[in-house]
C-alpha cells in the first residue's frame, strides 16, 4: 500500500477537526489586539532587575494567525502565531486548555501553517520574551500544504514570485516592501491633497494609444465592436480635465506598454502623474525636491535626507544637480549641440563607436536617446535633473522659451534610472497637431512606439488650456528606491511570468 502523502494526511486531519467540533474553513474569529500591537507596546525584552519590578496587564487578549512554529514538550508547548503585523510566542498547557483538546487536537491536528485563534494573558519567559498563555485555541482554518521546511527562509526566486503568498507567509521582510509601498501611496496622496490636488480616474481602455512613446497592448471591445488599446499613459485625458476647468488633478493607476521585461521594467507598472495649471516645469522640480523631503520624513524618519542604496549613499538635501541632456552628450561625444541636434551621419558614427544596437535601423534621434542611455544615465546616480530635451523626442512638451529646439521637459535621476518624467506642456493646438503629424510620419518608418494623432485632444486643446505642468512617478520604482531593492519584481506583489509548465506535486 502506497504512503500517504502530507496533503492526505492534512485532509484526514481536516476531517478530525470536524468530528471534534471545528469547522477546518471557519466563518469569523473576534479579535482585540495584533501581535504587531502587544510588540510595540510591551515586547521590549528586559533585564532580570527589570523583569522583577515588571507588571504587565492582565488583560485577556483575543488573537489570530498562522503557526509558524513549534515546539511541544509533553504536557506544554511553546509556539508562534503569525499576522500582518508580527509574529508573538504562544504557550500553551494541557491544564489551562484541558487535557481533551490539549491531547486529541492541539498535539494531533494542528500543524505548522493552520490558522488559529488564541485567548490569554501576557506573560515574559525567563529569557524576556514576551508570551501570551493560552487559555483557549480556537482552529480556524486547516493547511493542506506544509510551509518549506525552513519557513524562514524560502530563496527560490521564481517560486517567490510564481507564488507570492507563500513568500509573504515566510519571509517576514517581503510583507515589509509592500507595506512600504502602500506607505509611499498614502502619503503621495497626502501630500497632493494638501495643495489642494483632487484624485480622478480615467480610461484605462482607450480608442487612442497616446499619450507616452510606447507599443501598446490592444483588445477588442466586444460591446462596441472595435480594436481598443491599454492605456500606456493617463496624461491626454488628464490635461482634457485642466482644459475643463478642474486646475490641479492627479490619478494613481496601472499603465501598460507592449515592451520588455528587465529588473528595471515591467509591462505593466503603476505611475502617479498630477498636472497643475498655471506652473511651468520649474515649479515642479521644486515641487519634486519637497516631495521627497516629505517622503523621507514620513517614510524614513524627520530629517533624513540620506538614504543607502545598493551600498551606496544617496543624498537628496536640495538643491539637486540640474544638468542639459544635449549639453551633456556634447561632452561625452565629442560633437557640438548643433551636430546632435541636425547631424545624422556624426551621430550615427558616434552610434556605433559606442556600440548602439542597430544603430542604421534607429531614426536620428533614438540613436541620441540610445547615446545618452549608453554614456550619461549610468553616471547619474546622486538624484539629478536632466533638462533641455531636443523637441522631436519631446512631442507633447512646450518649446523653450531660448530655444525653439528645445524644450521645457525634465527628468529626474537616482542611481542610473529614471523616476520622474515632467513637462511645461504644450497648449497650442496647431503646434500640438503638428507634433503628432511629425509622429505619424514615424510610426509610418517602422517607429512602433511612435504615438497617434488624437484629434479629440487637438480639439479639447482649440478650447484653450491654461499654461500647465505635469509630473509623472513610476511608483514601482520609487518603492525599489526606499527598500533598497535592485529588481523591480521585488517591488511587484504580481510580476509577469511566463505559465508554469505543469502543477506541482501536491505534496513538494
Amino acid at each position: 500500500m502506497a504512503e500517504k502523502t502530507i496533503m492526505e494526511i492534512r485532509k484526514e486531519k481536516a476531517e478530525k477537526w470536524k468530528e471534534e467540533g471545528f469547522n477546518p474553513y471557519a466563518y469569523r474569529y473576534e479579535t482585540n489586539a495584533t501581535c504587531g500591537e502587544l510588540i510595540e507596546k510591551f515586547g521590549k525584552t528586559k533585564d532580570e532587575e527589570e523583569r522583577e519590578n515588571e507588571r504587565l496587564p492582565e488583560d485577556t487578549y483575543s488573537l489570530a494567525g498562522r503557526i509558524v512554529s513549534m515546539r511541544i514538550m509533553g504536557k506544554a508547548a511553546f509556539f508562534h502565531i503569525q499576522d500582518s503585523t508580527g509574529r508573538l510566542q504562544c504557550y500553551i498547557r494541557r491544564d489551562d486548555v484541558g487535557t481533551e483538546f490539549y491531547n486529541k487536537v492541539f498535539k494531533k491536528l494542528i500543524d505548522i501553517g493552520d490558522i488559529v485563534g488564541v485567548k490569554g494573558v501576557l506573560f515574559r519567559t525567563r529569557t524576556g520574551e514576551l508570551t501570551l498563555e493560552v487559555k483557549e485555541m480556537t482552529p480556524l482554518t486547516k493547511s493542506l500544504r506544509p510551509l518549506p521546511e525552513k519557513w524562514h527562509g524560502l530563496k527560490d526566486v521564481e517560486k517567490r514570485y510564481r507564488q507570492r503568498y507563500l513568500d509573504l507567509i515566510v519571509n517576514p521582510e517581503v510583507r515589509e516592501i509592500f507595506k512600504t509601498r502602500s506607505k509611499l501611496i498614502q502619503k503621495i496622496r497626502d501630500f497632493l491633497n494638501s495643495r489642494g490636488f483632487m484624485e480622478v480616474e480615467t480610461p484605462i481602455l482607450q480608442t487612442v494609444a497616446s499619450g507616452a512613446a510606447a507599443k501598446p497592448f490592444i483588445t477588442h471591445y466586444n460591446a462596441l465592436d472595435i480594436d481598443v488599446y491599454l492605456r500606456i499613459a493617463p496624461e491626454l485625458y488628464l490635461k482634457r480635465l485642466i482644459v475643463g476647468g478642474l486646475d490641479r488633478v492627479y490619478e494613481i493607476g496601472r499603465n501598460f506598454r507592449n515592451e520588455g521585461i528587465s529588473t528595471r521594467h515591467n509591462p505593466e507598472f503603476t505611475m502617479i502623474e498630477w498636472y497643475m495649471a498655471y506652473a511651468d516645469y520649474y515649479d515642479l522640480m521644486e515641487m519634486t525636491e519637497e516631495l521627497f523631503e516629505y517622503l523621507l520624513d514620513e517614510i524614513k524618519s524627520k530629517g533624513v535626507r540620506e538614504i543607502e542604496y545598493q551600498g551606496m549613499k544617496i543624498s537628496f538635501k536640495r538643491p539637486w544637480k540640474r544638468i542639459s541632456f544635449v549639453g551633456e552628450l556634447a561632452k561625452r561625444t565629442g560633437l557640438t549641440v548643433d551636430e546632435i541636434l541636425h547631424d545624422e551621419q556624426k551621430v550615427l558614427e558616434v552610434a556605433k563607436k559606442h556600440g548602439v544596437e542597430d544603430a542604421e535601423k534607429l531614426s536620428h534621434f533614438k540613436r541620441v536617446q540610445e547615446l545618452f542611455e549608453i554614456l550619461i544615465e549610468p553616471e547619474l546616480v546622486q538624484p539629478t535633473f536632466v533638462v533641455d530635451f531636443p523637441k522631436a523626442i519631446s512631442p507633447l512638451a512646450k518649446e523653450k522659451r531660448d530655444n525653439p529646439e528645445l524644450v521645457e521637459r525634465f527628468e529626474l535621476f537616482v542611481f542610473g534610472q529614471e523616476i520622474a518624467n515632467a513637462y511645461s506642456e504644450l497648449n497650442n493646438p496647431e503646434e500640438q497637431a503638428k507634433r503628432f503629424m511629425q509622429q505619424l510620419q514615424e510610426k509610418a518608418k517602422g517607429d512602433e512606439e511612435a504615438m497617434a494623432y488624437d484629434e479629440d485632444f487637438v480639439r479639447a486643446l482649440e478650447y484653450g488650456m491654461p499654461p500647465t505642468a505635469g509630473e509623472g512617478i513610476g511608483i514601482d520604482r520609487l518603492t525599489m528606491l526606499f527598500t533598497d531593492k535592485d529588481s523591480i519584481r521585488e517591488v511587484l506583489l504580481f510580476p509577469q511570468l511566463k505559465p508554469e509548465k505543469r502543477e506541482e506535486e501536491a505534496d513538494e
